[in-house]
């Protein structure tokens, strides 16, 4: 397939997939007139790109993955690179979520310390 209807079916722009191409991520083969060809795998590494980026993971997280799905395995997780991803973006994720954890809590103490103030201020129109 060509570069259109591949964007078209990863749900993507032709821009992003020129981009992917020359970050090495999506591969550059070319027919005898000189047009982009992609096939139903290149279709795979897309969606598998798409799926970690709509997770958070940024686009060189996505590498060890597209490797993997390259070298022939049947899931981009079953290698230990991204394996290895998986496992710092957890972490990341954790200290992410400790952190939201602690504001909210900062939060939820600061209204709870406003509501029992007195006096109230009644906003006029």
């Amino acid at each position: 397939m060509r570069i259109g209807e591949l964007a078209e079916r990863a749900g993507t722009s032709t821009r992003t997939l020129r981009y992917y191409e020359s970050r090495g991520l999506l591969p550059a083969r070319r027919d005898g007139n000189g047009h982009r060809t992609y096939g139903e795998d290149d279709l795979r590494l897309l969606r598998q790109i798409r799926t970690l980026q709509d997770f958070g993971f940024d686009l060189e997280e996505t590498r060890p993955f597209v490797e993997c799905l390259r070298a022939g395995h049947p899931a981009g997780d079953s290698c230990p690179a991204s394996l290895a991803v998986y496992r710092r973006k957890l972490a990341e994720l954790e200290g992410l979520i400790g952190r939201l954890t602690d504001v909210r809590d900062q939060v939820a103490s600061q209204l709870a310390d406003a509501e029992a103030a007195q006096p109230r201020c009644e906003m006029t129109g």
